[in-house]
């Protein structure tokens, strides 16, 4: 289980999550800064993939698609955004 209620302390954006996709490897920082939080424009680069789940905001973005403790990654600044 994952906080559906992301918010990232670096660009003051809510994080995004989509099941059963993962992002293309040619996704850069100025491809979501442009481009979130409009999901017709973001699927340009997702990818299908049963099972994996893809979480962005304006400045990060990760796939995941085993268990992962997101708290770890030093380079995140994601946070429950509270319920």
């Amino acid at each position: 289980r994952t906080c559906d209620q992301l918010r990232c302390t670096a660009c003051d954006f809510r994080v995004s999550l989509f099941n059963d996709y993962t992002w293309d490897q040619s996704c850069d920082y100025l491809f979501f800064r442009n481009n979130m939080p409009e999901l017709s424009k973001l699927r340009a680069k997702m990818i299908k993939k049963k099972g994996a789940r893809a979480y962005a905001c304006q400045c990060s973005w990760r796939s995941i698609d085993e268990l992962t403790d997101l708290q770890k990654d030093q380079q995140l600044r994601w946070v429950c955004g509270k319920h």
